[in-house]
């Protein structure tokens, strides 16, 4: 999956440090282009390509993929753990963390905007 950011080493670093992903690779293409991709640790399912904008159309994407909804769904085995370690490390939550049928839930933002759930399945 894709997400257009505005910097490499900004949103590697928010990712990376923040988020505490993983950086699969990161490889210079030429003309300024990388191929830079991040997962959350031990995973091996779905990773992000972290692809910077390179003309005003796709400028004018970042943060507003998918019009202000939920776009991702960062799944943990321990809701509290995560959420207070992400708060320390200054993710914005949108929200209080609720809890719903399916599991405990929190909106938060990343560096652009895009919103993520944290979610413990029930």
């Amino acid at each position: 999956m894709t997400i257009v950011i505005d910097d490499y080493d900004r949103a590697k670093n928010f990712y990376c440090e923040t988020l505490g992903f993983d950086c699969i690779e990161d490889t210079a293409l030429g003309d300024g282009k990388r191929w830079l991709v991040v997962r959350p640790p031990g995973s091996d399912g779905a990773s992000l390509l972290l692809a910077q904008a390179a003309d005003e159309r796709q400028k004018a994407a970042i943060g507003a993929q998918t019009g202000g909804r939920v776009a991702f769904f960062l799944r943990t085995d321990d809701f509290a753990r995560d959420h207070a370690a992400l708060t320390v490390r200054g993710v914005h939550f949108l929200e209080a963390p609720r809890h719903e049928a399916y599991g405990t839930v929190a909106v938060f933002e990343d560096l652009y905007g895009n919103r993520w759930d944290l979610l413990q399945p029930a």
